[in-house]
């Protein structure tokens, strides 16, 4: 009789791997050309200080959708919502890398993400809220949250490693759900990502060498969105909601903020609570590692809720992850206190 788990097994172990090694070459094929075309220059609002090349995000974005394609299509599985959603992924690439070079209208940049999101989320078949609840509602408030995370993931790439950080353990997360009913398709273009962040991963340690670039961003936050929404439709909401809290908390709490000060949230500033942390004093691996430590946390708390699934233990994850990020973020906005060093004699 077959056995399904080596197998698959196997297939996340290829998609990883390959991910890794194609976004690796890509990035030492691509780097010239960006070194020449798409260079990020520093300003009041940046953490880097030398100009550095941007658009890293082709190559994990294109390690991620091809790997995940070859492998679909190699082990035979449908290849179902992944065209679409890679379609719009490739779409949102476009648009970031049009940015990345010559900052569009802000109106024009939103217009383009709403209907990248729309086409995925009117195309997906799950119901997430309850049936009371007309599909319509559900569609616009999918769309809506799925271009603030759209977006959001775009405002947190802003340190080195930091996208990394996160999205590792949540694509990697993502890929072994596999063995608790995650969609086929989903899983697979997770560790294809993973794999593809990991490629990219030597590139962008701090000091970085190479950044994302708005054409990473923006797709990864479509396609990291999008694998969340077929988690979600798998009756893992609170799962769902664990795994980027740190991204969703930071990034809303300091949206507000700026709204409250009458801000243009639209523009870039240095407010987000990683931000504030290299200016009270963390070094830049001390945030990633925060982050990164945070978010293995927070995908234990989402197994958690998705092994027991009593609707006590969601409510109690839920609150333990939201006190756990609550913790890092209170700790990244208070200055560092710096111990002095006794003087030996």
């Amino acid at each position: 009789m077959f056995n399904f788990v080596p197998f698959m097994l196997t297939v996340l172990a290829v998609a990883l791997l390959g991910g890794a090694l194609f976004s690796a070459c890509l990035i030492v094929i691509l780097k010239p050309l960006l070194v020449r075309y798409a260079l990020a220059r520093p300003n009041a609002r940046s953490s880097h200080k030398v100009p550095t090349p941007q658009g890293g995000g082709i190559a994990v974005v294109g390690a991620g959708l091809i790997v995940a394609g070859i492998v679909l299509v190699g082990t035979g599985f449908p290849l179902g919502s992944f065209l679409i959603v890679a379609a719009a992924a490739l779409g949102l690439a476009v648009v970031g890398a049009v940015d990345d070079i010559r900052p569009l209208p802000a109106a024009l940049r939103l217009l383009l993400q709403i209907i990248a999101v729309a086409a995925v989320v009117l195309t997906n078949e799950l119901r997430i809220l309850p049936e009371w609840i007309p599909l319509s509602l559900e569609q616009a408030l999918l769309i809506f949250g799925g271009v603030w995370f759209v977006n959001l993931v775009n405002f947190m790439d802003g340190l080195d490693w930091i996208t990394v950080a996160e999205m590792v353990p949540v694509t990697a997360f993502l890929a072994l759900l596999w063995f608790a009913d995650m969609p086929t398709q989903a899983a697979i273009t997770s560790a294809a990502l993973c794999g593809a962040f990991l490629g990219f991963a030597p590139f962008n340690k701090p000091v970085a060498r190479l950044f994302l670039g708005d054409v990473g961003s923006l797709p990864i936050g479509l396609l990291v969105g999008w694998m969340l929404l077929q988690l979600a439709g798998s009756d893992a909401l609170a799962a769902a909601l664990l795994l980027p809290l740190y991204y969703l908390m930071d990034a809303t709490i300091t949206l507000f903020r700026r709204l409250a000060k009458r801000e243009r949230v639209w523009e870039a500033h240095r407010s987000h609570f990683y931000q504030r942390a290299t200016d009270n004093g963390f070094s830049v691996m001390s945030v990633v590692t925060h982050v990164f430590v945070l978010n293995l946390a927070l995908a234990a708390l989402a197994g958690v809720t998705i092994v027991w699934t009593s609707e006590i233990m969601q409510i109690a994850a839920l609150a333990a992850g939201f006190v756990l990020v609550a913790l890092v973020l209170r700790r990244f906005s208070q200055p560092r206190v710096s111990v002095p060093l006794e003087v030996s004699r």
